[in-house]
């Protein structure tokens, strides 16, 4: 699933794509994805419309619009963005596409249909409402400890948590955690603030990392962070441990019995 590094390549995109370009047309062809109003109605409100710039916050990408309103695109699992001109290179699994006065076609992909999409008029009290948090590139230390400090869940709970950190997914929540040596199944509350701002460094440095090497989520390079390590049974770093597989915060987690404590 994207995560903030792979919704910060979409958004680049998405810039490049259609900031400053007016909608001159929407087509929907499955309103399946479209979460908040009908595909007409969703058409009509973007129809005429301009594209003046755009927010990622986690792993929502919101596109503000000229009349004050936002475009909220969340990728979900299988969520991509295709620009064409000819209609042969529309994609098959296209839901919706943007039509833009310079003739180019802005489609939104989606195989499985976890994506949501939303017409937002009021993007700030939309970030409110669904409390989103601090995205992980912002936090400061001492936000994050003051949030996290003393609380009783797993550390992968935690990272996980979108009103805490918004960004983090399940894939890089396992790479922070072996990063820092760190058991995903530990309790906050017993760790030490050492450990806690070790956590905190390991997270900016993970997603800095990730951004400024924009991933594409369906084409990894061989050397991505977990391609390196995240296998079962494979023999943990300096020879030590063995990468195991569990269930921790209810989602599919690998660490390295004998090196994560």
């Amino acid at each position: 699933m994207p995560e903030l590094p792979e919704v910060h390549n979409f958004k680049l995109y998405f810039d490049a794509a259609a900031t400053g370009q007016t909608i001159t047309g929407v087509r929907v062809h499955d309103d399946y994805i479209i979460r908040n109003m009908p595909g007409p109605a969703f058409a009509d409100a973007l129809n005429g419309r301009q594209i003046v710039d755009s927010l990622r916050r986690g792993k929502y990408l919101f596109a503000n619009l000229d009349n004050g309103h936002a475009l909220l695109l969340h990728f979900g699992m299988t969520g991509d963005l295709n620009l064409y001109q000819d209609e042969v290179d529309r994609h098959k699994f296209e839901r919706f596409a943007l039509y833009f006065a310079d003739g180019n076609i802005l489609g939104f992909d989606d195989p499985r249909k976890f994506a949501r999409i939303l017409y937002l008029d009021d993007r700030d009290d939309y970030i409110a409402e669904i409390k989103l948090g601090p995205d992980a590139l912002d936090i400061t230390l001492d936000e994050w400890l003051d949030t996290v400090r003393g609380r009783k869940t797993t550390i992968k709970g935690v990272l996980l948590n979108q009103s805490i950190l918004a960004g983090v997914g399940n894939l890089y929540a396992d790479e922070i955690c072996y990063r820092t040596r760190i058991h995903p199944a530990a309790r906050v509350n017993e760790l030490t603030d050492v450990q806690l701002t070790a956590l905190h460094a390991e997270t900016v440095a993970v997603m800095t990392y990730g951004t400024e090497n924009a991933p594409y989520y369906k084409d990894y390079p061989e050397d991505w962070f977990w391609h390196v390590w995240r296998e079962e049974g494979k023999t943990g770093p300096q020879g030590i441990g063995e990468v195991k597989v569990t269930k921790v915060a209810g989602r599919t987690t690998y660490y390295v019995e004998g090196w994560q404590k």
